[in-house]
């Protein structure tokens, strides 16, 4: 079966296709020819699927998907500038949490959502790890602290960097500093050898970050949490990440305690024009 096929009755021949294929592998012969694949397609193709999503006519299929597949694009819900600006800046990074689980489904549902976000090639590098468990959280962020108090002990530089004796000092008077006491935590990991994972992962995350909202959930970037997680191996050893594999970013998440009003202001951006 080949990688891609053109339904004859409903290509139009205009080429479409072609010009946006990323990796430059289909051609149409001639004014008469139907798109067809370069003669080394099949290896090069990065199967991102924008032939089939961009065609008018529904008229390509690839291997991995049919037109009938994939969803259509509702105009109806796309965002205007106005929207688009609101939605950005309505995002907040949550820190106070319900005493609340978020159900399983919603977080694989949220999950499923962020896994469009876009990888470098298309290799799609992102793997998840929910710590769903709101005792297993608090059992690792300790982790993060044995981690703190190892780097206070040895009189690192980071230590004054990230003010790490005073988190220490607000865990010890029962606070929590690491997870804010979020009920769960997300962990995006990939392959140490995959150079395009950072920033997948980063990616990913952020569509995670941006989804939340529309399932009523908060979410913070997890930076104390992803730090052990990077450099302290007790940390590592406890996440039980497949062999290979490391952490690339962590989230809280949970139902926000609070609702905010207003979209606070921000520096005016520095630009450079050229």
């Amino acid at each position: 079966m080949s990688l891609l096929t053109a339904d004859q009755e409903k290509c139009k021949r205009d080429g479409i296709c072609a010009e946006v294929c990323p990796a430059g592998i289909i051609e149409l012969k001639d004014k008469d020819a139907f798109p067809s694949l370069v003669a080394d397609g099949d290896e090069i193709c990065i199967r991102c699927g924008h032939c089939v999503a961009v065609c008018p006519h529904g008229a390509m299929s690839h291997a991995i998907m049919k037109p009938q597949d994939c969803q259509s694009v509702n105009e109806e819900w796309l965002f205007g500038p106005e929207q688009v600006e609101h939605f950005l800046r309505y995002r907040r990074s949550i820190r106070n949490y319900k005493n609340k689980q978020v159900e399983r489904e919603i977080l694989t549902k949220l999950i499923d959502v962020a896994r469009f976000a876009p990888s470098g090639h298309n290799l799609q590098p992102v793997r998840w790890l929910v710590i769903h468990e709101k005792e297993e959280v608090k059992r690792l962020a300790a982790f993060v602290i044995d981690w703190m108090r190892y780097l206070i002990k040895e009189d690192s530089p980071l230590v004054a960097a990230l003010h790490l004796d005073r988190v220490v000092s607000s865990w010890e008077k029962g606070k929590d500093p690491i997870c804010r006491k979020a009920p769960h935590i997300i962990v995006v990991h990939a392959h140490k050898e995959d150079r395009t994972a950072p920033s997948a992962c980063t990616i990913a995350l952020t569509y995670l970050e941006l989804a939340a909202s529309s399932f009523d959930l908060g979410a913070c970037w997890a930076g104390y949490f992803n730090a052990a997680a990077t450099l302290w191996p007790p940390m590592q050893k406890e996440l039980g990440l497949p062999e290979g594999n490391v952490t690339l970013g962590a989230m809280m998440v949970g139902y926000p305690k609070f609702k905010y009003q207003r979209l606070p202001l921000r520096n005016d951006a520095e630009v450079i024009w050229r």
